[in-house]
Parts: structure tokens; C-alpha cells; sequence
């Protein structure tokens, strides 16, 4: 069988099994139609190097249909291409990227009789390389069609392309055997195909045994080798192989230079990259990539003025960045927090006709989810689609993380069952973010299922992937958990890094758990990892916040002995904590240490300034601070105003807090949840009800939703004000807001109508309440019992209270309490005997307040036996009357002239801490006046004064009634008036 049958033979076979539905299109294409009027015979030639030209042009423009169709018309025509056009139209195919078009269309060639040459199989066998038919392109060079070195070049380069090197080398006899010489192209095909399986040493030894062979190397072999050598981080081989290039008379070229500043700064060794770009020699003149790869760097170490300036000179020189520029200078703004400038750059970019790619999306997507810009991500999501870049894996990860960061749950999983649709196989690194979002927010359940799912697809978790699961646990406080899974890590061979040692401890730290925290310390030590900054600041953080400052500054200054270089954020958490304990002369010399060591302040700097000062009291020089951190070109963030805000309301001065939200506002900070508790509680407690209102309502209008606290802090204001048009209004607000609806408000508005004795309008409320379903509770029904004793309906109260246990609510001892004290208030606290017996039964314990309650009323009833016995037992329970309590005892005492009792109720009423008041000296001494005991009325009286009080009018009466001459007590009591300006 001749050659070009046995090809003819083999491309039908092949084309079947690689291109089925290719095959079936070409054929039907090719004789589906048959043309009435062919062209004459002598135009035949130039007829079919026009409809080749026109294939050219349909496949140049991606229009593979027309192409097809004017294939068809061409051969139906009956016209004959030469051999050129024919492998014109092959290699256009090919380099078009229609490789499975090209077999076919070898088998139509040699249907009409055209003979293939070399280039007609090279082109063939480059495209069964392509397709991966590795063994349909060896019978090709195995069947005695014409081939050259080419053809065995390309063949191996498919080989290689596919990761099977070694399988390639023994083509390199078979090329010999059939008179093919090798040479630097093969050798060079071969060292890359090597270098790329991580095979540098058998490379370099193959790219040697060439050379002692007769085979001159080039700068391009050079170049793979030194590549390769800079990718596994072994400069010094790198450099090296330059100085055999120069021995070996070839001259390094700006790709030389290139790969090795590019492996000097992947290795940290930002020094030898600039030596290298100074030392390169005048003739090798910088390109783009070699700008680039400085850029890249700068905006890694975070040095963006001298990308910048970089930037600038590149574009002076003319050279043009391309997108990877853009790209480096866009992450490194974004990476400062710089992200409107990053925005602006890219749009700079578009209108330098360079063409943003999914990289520089992704780094822009990524960076506006972290600032909460859900929206502007979404609005480059549609540019994406419009423009048709290519959504890949990496665009699909990065928006389901940034939407796990914002919560949006359904979101994120749906953009996770995207990654897993046909077209994408989820990797490693979409698991992680996976498993990171679902970690966060606290599914263990399903980040431990996506873990398990992980393994069955034969994916290995990281130490990245763990250490999410075990922050997961942590916070969640789950240690055991927490530290199965890290042991669990161990046993898969992921060994924990310092990250997830820093997770632990900072973790359970923050969970009270300081022990595991410091064991967890000490065996990252014995593992030999070095602690970073991250674990010192855990460390410090922690051990201040349990009370062991001095541990923490201990600490710190052993690392820095031993050579750890302390950032501003460790600085900042050591002069944090001591100005916490008040050690401020320290915390001040931390911060000069800080500055001497060129750490400049920033934000977060002044915010620990500011809100030490505050606490001390010192609010004008904090605001000071405000001022020196606007000269410093520093933006205040929300921490600084709310600090400086909550100081002036703890001093009252509502007015200057509510100017600095104001200025907050205009220098674009809206107020946040902080702000407005803030102010609100501020407000409530100036008594500025109203003001409170007004600001409750801007912060839901502002999207903020007030918690319930904050609705009841200002109810209470409303209280306050004594005005129930007030609170019944701003219960109507709250209502409208959609907040209303919630027990606990509804009993501070019930409780705060019947402090005032508004039971009527609390009973309307109470309707409305059960009307929409909310059950009252204790506190509900306390509100309304205190309500009815208040306004003297004791009866009503009772009626209230047996409601309550008809609807099987157990009385607090709250509830006895209110009902007691509106017996007192009604003189019947005769009957308070069947309520106490009532609280026994119940096993409700008295408190304070009870026996509080209880003495002042048998006290005011001149039942000293029944108030003695009750003080008595309040005292050996532990309880301390309160300074009305003593005040009722020891005037019971003194009306009936047993100043002795009352003298000694006095002194122990001291030394149970509790100070008497004006009252109590009052009393006392007007007990005295009526035994006529001269020496105990002065002594008190001095005491009395000593102690800022004065007598009341009828104590004086007392006084000048007991000791003045007949005929003189009017006088007597003018000039005590007079002594004591009354």
C-alpha cells in the first residue's frame, strides 16, 4: 500500500474516533452538492486559489461555518488547490485552533490526488499533538510517509507537552536510525519538557551529554534551565548557568536578565534583583516584563511611590505597560486600602487600550467585597460578561468568598454550585473559601461535610483549610473539637503552621481558656517555628486582658532580645494595655520607643491616644489629637469619633457630642450602630427625651435598626419626663419602624404609664399587646400591680394578681414586693401576714426591699416589737437596711424619748457603711432637745455641720424651744436661722 493510502487509511480511523461529528460535517460538505456550471479548465487553477485565500480570511476571523461552506462550494465546483493552497488551508486550521478539522481535511487532500509533503504531515502530526493522539502521530511518522527533523520535533514536543518527557527520549534514536540529525531545537524541547515534570537534573545532564555530542547550546536552552533553577529557589545554579553561557560564547539576552530578577525577588532577595538589572550590560535595554517585575515587587513590599515613579519612567521611555502592570499597581493600591485610586487606575488602564483580564477583575472583585462594596462587585460582574472574559474558577471562588464575608449565605452556596457545574471542577483553594465562609459563620456541620467531600474527590486540604475549621471550633467554643481537628491535621501530614498555632492561641485566649493558650505556645516552640508578629500580639492581647500585664510586657521585650522585629500593631497592643492599667508614664514611652523605631502612628495609634486620655477624663486634649491626626493627613475612622462622642455625653455635654457627628458626617462618615447608642443614650440621660426620639428615628431611617435596649432606654427617658403624651408617641414610632412588636418594650411603656399611675391607658396597651398575639409575662403583670397600688386601686392590684396565677404565672419576689409596699402606702399593713405566708408557701425568699418595706411600714405604725423583729432578722440574713429604713427606726425611738435605742441604731447604722443624712441628724437631735440634753444637741450639731448639713426649720424650733430663756425663744430661733442660713 503506498504511503499516502496508508495515511488516508489511518486519518479516516482517526478522525472517527477523534472527530466524529468534524468527519461528518467536512463529508457531507464535501459531497452534499454537485455545480451545474463549473468553471472553465483554464481559470480552475486561479478559481481555487481564490476560495482558498477566502477559507483563510472566514478562518482568520473565527468564522468557522463560512469557511466550511466556501470549502464546499469549492470542491462542489470541482476545483483542484495545488499542494501550496492545501497546506495553506491546514496550517491556517490548525493555527486558527480548529485542530479537529484538520484530519478530515487531510483525508479530502489526498482524495484529490494532491501528493502531501513534510510540511503537509508536520502540520498534520502538530495537530494530532494538539488533540492528544500521541499514537496516532507516531504511526504517521512510522508509515513512510515524508517527514523531516520537524516532524520528530514536533511529535516530541507532544510528548512533552503532555508531561511524558521521558517517553520522548527514545525518539531521539529513532530520528538517528532514519537519518534526521538532532539539534538545539530538539534539545531545547526536550530540557523544557523535563524542567516543567520538576526533572532539572536529568535536564541539564541530558542538555551536557548534547553538548559533548556536537550540539551547540542557545541562549533559549540556557534560558529554560536558568528558569527552572530560579523556580525551585536555587540561585546560585541560576547564576551559575550564566557564567557557562558566557563561556560557551553566548550572550545572556533581556529574557536572561528577566528570569533572574524575577527569581531573586520570588526569593526575598530584592537586592540581587536591582545588582542584576544594574550589571546587565548597555545593549540589553528593559522591557516591559522586566518593569513589571519591579512594579510587582514594590506593590508587594508596599511601596507604591516607587512603583509609581517605576511606572512613570517606563511610560517616558516608551515603552507600554500591559495588563499584568495595571494588575500589580491595582492589587498594591488595593492592598494599602487605597481603593477609589485603585478603581480610577483601572479605569485609566481601559483608556490606554489595555484590556483588563480575569486577574485584574478578580484582585478589584475581591478587594471591593472586603469594603462591602456587594454592589459595585456585581456592576464589574456584568462589565465581565459584557466585555467576555472568561469566568473561571478563580472569578467564581472570589465572589462566593466576598459573599460569605457579607453574610449572604444562600448567595455564596449558590456560587459554589456554579464551580461544581460541568464546565469547572472545584479545587482545592474554592473548597477552602468554601469551607472558610461556612466556618465563620458557623456551620461546623457543613464545613466538615465539605471537608469529607474534599477527600473523596481526592483533594488535599491544606494547612489553610484546617486552620479555618479549627478557628471555626474556636469560636464557637468548642476547643476539644478545635484541637481534634488539629491533631487530625497531623495524622494527614499537614503539619500546623505558625497560623494555626496563632489562631489557638489568640482563640482561646479570647475564650478565657489562657492555659491551652500558653501550652499551645510552648509547643509551637518545641516544633521550632519561629513566632511572627501575629502570635506576639496574640499573646500580649491576651495575657492583658486576663490581668497579667506584666507578663505581656515581659514577654514582649524577650522577643524583641531575641531578634523579633516588633510592628506598629504589636506596639500599639503593649502601650494599649498599659494605659489600661493605668501605667501611662509607661505607655507613653512605648510610644515614643515606637516612633524612634520608625513606626509611624496611625489611625488605630491615635484611637489608643485618644481613648486613654478620655478615660482619664481628659476629653479637650483628646480632641486635640483629633486635630493633629487631620495635619497628619490621617482620616479619623468611626473608633476615634465614637470615642470622643461617648466621652462627652459620659460628661453630659450632648451639645459638643453632637457636633462632632456632624463633622463625622462631613467628612464622609456616616454614623454608625455605635454612634447612635451613643448619642441616644447620652441624650436619655440629659434627660433630652425628645432628642432621643428624633435620633431613634434617623438611625432606622439610616438603616440601622435600634436593638430593644435602645427603644427602652429612650421609653424610660420618656418616664423620666414624667409625660405620657410622650411615651405613648414614641411607642407609635417604634411601631412604625417595625420594632414595636417585642415584649420587653411593650412592658417598659406599661411599666412607665403606671409608674405615673396611667393604668388606664397601660390597660389599652395591654389589650393591643394580647391582640397581636404576645402573651403578657411576670413583668407585665408587676407593671400593672405597681401601677394600681400608685394610684390607690389596691384592690385592683390584688384582682391583677390573681390573673396572674389563674394563668399560671409564678410571682416573683418583685410581685410581693410592689403589693407589700401598696399596703404600706394604704396604712393596711395588717394584712400583709397572709401575703408573707403566701411567699412562704411559695418558697419565694424576702430580699432587702421586702424587709426595707415591711420596717418603714410597722415603723410608721409605732409597732417598734414587730419593726425590731423584722430589722433583726433582715440583719442576720446578710441584708443592710438602706438609710430610710434606720431613719424610721430611730424616730420611732426617739418620739417616745429612748434616745439610748436610738443612739445605738445610729452607730451601727455606721458601721454597716451606710452615712446618715441631714434627716437622721434631724431627728436625733430633736430627740435630745425634748430630754433637754444640752451636750448631745451641741456635739450633734457640730457634727452635723462638720458634714455639710444644716437643721430643718423644725428642728431649730426643737432646739430654741428646749434651751431659750422664757420670753427669748422667738429671738432664740431668729439667730439659729441666721447661724444656719435658713
Amino acid at each position: 500500500m503506498k504511503p499516502s493510502n496508508t495515511i488516508k487509511t489511518f486519518t479516516s480511523s482517526a478522525t472517527t474516533r477523534l472527530s466524529s461529528s468534524a468527519t461528518t460535517r467536512l463529508s457531507s460538505l464535501f459531497y452534499s452538492s454537485s455545480c451545474r456550471h463549473r468553471p472553465p479548465s483554464s481559470k480552475s487553477r486561479l478559481y481555487a486559489s481564490f476560495f482558498c485565500a477566502l477559507i483563510r480570511a472566514r478562518l482568520a476571523c473565527g468564522q468557522l461555518p463560512a469557511a466550511l461552506r466556501a470549502l464546499r462550494h469549492m470542491r462542489s465546483l470541482g476545483l483542484l488547490p495545488t499542494l501550496r493552497s492545501w497546506n495553506l488551508l491546514l496550517s491556517r486550521f490548525n493555527s486558527a485552533g480548529f485542530v479537529a478539522e484538520v484530519p478530515a481535511l487531510y483525508s479530502e487532500l489526498v482524495r484529490s490526488s494532491a501528493k502531501p509533503d513534510a510540511f503537509t504531515h508536520n502540520v498534520l502530526v502538530h495537530a494530532l499533538c494538539k488533540m492528544g493522539s500521541l499514537d496516532a502521530a507516531l504511526r504517521v511518522l512510522r508509515s513512510g510517509a515524508e517527514i523531516d527533523a520537524v516532524s520528530y520535533n514536533t511529535v516530541i514536543w507532544g510528548f512533552c507537552d503532555l508531561e511524558l518527557a521521558e517517553s520522548a527520549l527514545g525518539l531521539l534514536s529513532e530520528m538517528l536510525k532514519k537519518g534526521f540529525p538532532f539539534d538545539c531545537f530538539t534539545c531545547n524541547i526536550l530540557v523544557k519538557g523535563l524542567c516543567r515534570k520538576g526533572q532539572l537534573g536529568v535536564a541539564e545532564s541530558l542538555s551536557d551529554m548534547l553538548v559533548q555530542g556536537g550540539i551547540t547550546r542557545d541562549v533559549i536552552g540556557f534560558n529554560t534551565l536558568i528558569d527552572s533553577y530560579c523556580k525551585m529557589g536555587k540561585m546560585d545554579g541560576a547564576q551559575g548557568l550564566v557564567e557557562s553561557m558566557r563561556a560557551e560564547n553566548v550572550s545572556p539576552d533581556i529574557v536572561t536578565c528577566n528570569t533572574l530578577i524575577h527569581g531573586f525577588c520570588r526569593n526575598g532577595d530584592f537586592s540581587m534583583a536591582r545588582r542584576v538589572m544594574e550589571d546587565r550590560g548597555a545593549h540589553l535595554e528593559p522591557n516591559v516584563i522586566t518593569h513589571t517585575t519591579f512594579i510587582n515587587e514594590y506593590c508587594k513590599r508596599g511601596q507604591l511611590e516607587e512603583a509609581f515613579v517605576l511606572y512613570e519612567d517606563m511610560v517616558k521611555s516608551g515603552i507600554l505597560p500591559n495588563v499584568v502592570t495595571y494588575t500589580s499597581l491595582i492589587n498594591g493600591l488595593c492592598n494599602k486600602g487605597r481603593l477609589s485610586e485603585a478603581y480610577a487606575f483601572f479605569r485609566e488602564m481601559e483608556k490606554m487600550g489595555v484590556a483588563p483580564n480575569h486577574v485584574t477583575y478578580c484582585t478589584l472583585i475581591d478587594s471591593l467585597f472586603k469594603a462591602g462594596r456587594e454592589r459595585d462587585s456585581f456592576a464589574l460582574l456584568g462589565e465581565i460578561v459584557a466585555r467576555g472574559v472568561v469566568m473561571d474558577l478563580v472569578l467564581y471562588t472570589a465572589f462566593m468568598d466576598g459573599l460569605f464575608k457579607l453574610s449572604k449565605v444562600d448567595d455564596a452556596e449558590q456560587m459554589f454550585r456554579l464551580i461544581c457545574s460541568p464546565c469547572l471542577i472545584p479545587s482545592d483553594v474554592a473548597y477552602s473559601a468554601l469551607i472558610d465562609g461556612r466556618c465563620k459563620l458557623g456551620d461546623m456541620e457543613g464545613a466538615e461535610s465539605a471537608l469529607l467531600e474534599m477527600q473523596r474527590k481526592l483533594l488535599n486540604a491544606n494547612v489553610v483549610t484546617y486552620s479555618s475549621i479549627i478557628n471555626g471550633y474556636i469560636r464557637k467554643q468548642l476547643l476539644a473539637k478545635a484541637l481534634d481537628a488539629m491533631k487530625k491535621m497531623t495524622e494527614r501530614n499537614t503539619c500546623p503552621n505558625v497560623v494555626t498555632y496563632g489562631t489557638v492561641i489568640d482563640g482561646t485566649f479570647k475564650i478565657g481558656n489562657q492555659e491551652v493558650a500558653l501550652q499551645m505556645y510552648k509547643e509551637m516552640r518545641e516544633e521550632g517555628l519561629d513566632v511572627n508578629n501575629y502570635v506576639i500580639d496574640s499573646l500580649v492581647n491576651g495575657l492583658r486582658k486576663t490581668g497579667r500585664m506584666e507578663e505581656a510586657a515581659s514577654l514582649f521585650r524577650n522577643m524583641e532580645q531575641n531578634g523579633v522585629l516588633m510592628d506598629r500593631v504589636n506596639f500599639t497592643s503593649l502601650m494599649d494595655g498599659l494605659f489600661k492599667i493605668g501605667n501611662t508614664s509607661a505607655a507613653f514611652n512605648v510610644g515614643q520607643e515606637m516612633i524612634e523605631k520608625n513606626h509611624v502612628p496611625d489611625v488605630v495609634v491615635y484611637n489608643v491616644f485618644i481613648n486613654s486620655l478620655c478615660n482619664l477624663g481628659k476629653s479637650r486634649q483628646a480632641k486635640s489629637l483629633l486635630s493633629e491626626m487631620k495635619n497628619m493627613g490621617l482620616n479619623p475612622d468611626h473608633a476615634t469619633y465614637n470615642t470622643l462622642i461617648n466621652a462627652h455625653c459620659k460628661e453630659g455635654r450632648m451639645d459638643k457630642a453632637l457636633e462632632l457627628s456632624q463633622e463625622m458626617m462631613s467628612v464622609g462618615l456616616m454614623p454608625n450602630l455605635i454612634t447612635y447608642n451613643t448619642l441616644i443614650g447620652g441624650l436619655c440621660e440629659v434627660g433630652e427625651a425628645e432628642k432621643a426620639v428624633d435620633l431613634l428615628i434617623e438611625m432606622a431611617a439610616g438603616g440601622f435598626f435600634p436593638s430593644s435596649s435602645t427603644c427602652r432606654n429612650v421609653l424610660r427617658a420618656c418616664s423620666k419626663c414624667k409625660r405620657a403624651d410622650l411615651i405613648v408617641q414614641t411607642h407609635k414610632k417604634i411601631v412604625n419602624m417595625g420594632l414595636g412588636h417585642d415584649i420587653t418594650l411593650y412592658n417598659t411603656i406599661i411599666h412607665a404609664l403606671c409608674t405615673l399611675g396611667m393604668t388606664r391607658k397601660a390597660n389599652v396597651l395591654l389589650k393591643d399587646m394580647l391582640a397581636r398575639g404576645i402573651k403578657a409575662d411576670i413583668t407585665t403583670f408587676n407593671g400593672l400591680m405597681l401601677g394600681h397600688c400608685k394610684s390607690g386601686h389596691l384592690d385592683k392590684a390584688f384582682d391583677m394578681y390573681s390573673q396572674m396565677l389563674l394563668e399560671g404565672i409564678s410571682p416573683s419576689i418583685a410581685t410581693y414586693n410592689t403589693l407589700l409596699g401598696g399596703l404600706s402606702a394604704a396604712g393596711r399593713i395588717g394584712e400583709a401576714d397572709k401575703l408573707i405566708d403566701e411567699m412562704k408557701k411559695r418558697e419565694v425568699l424576702p430580699n432587702n426591699f421586702t424587709y426595707d418595706t415591711l420596717i418603714t411600714a410597722y415603723g410608721k405604725q409605732s409597732n417598734r416589737k414587730e419593726s425590731i423583729r423584722l430589722y433583726c432578722e433582715m440583719v442576720m440574713k446578710g441584708f443592710v437596711p438602706k438609710l430610710s429604713t434606720y431613719n424610721v427606726l430611730i424616730s420611732d425611738f426617739a418620739k417616745v424619748g429612748m434616745m439610748k435605742q436610738a443612739i445605738e441604731l445610729f452607730n451601727e447604722m455606721n458601721k454597716r457603711g451606710v452615712s446618715p443624712n441631714s434627716s437622721t441628724y434631724d431627728i436625733l437631735i430633736s430627740g435630745w432637745s425634748k430630754l433637754l440634753n444640752g451636750s448631745e444637741v451641741k456635739r450633734l450639731l457640730k457634727e452635723m455641720t462638720e458634714k455639710g448639713f444644716a437643721p430643718d426649720e423644725k428642728t431649730l424650733g426643737f432646739i430654741s424651744k428646749a434651751f431659750a430663756t422664757p420670753g427669748r425663744k422667738l429671738g432664740a430661733q431668729k439667730l439659729l436661722r441666721k447661724l444656719y442660713k435658713i
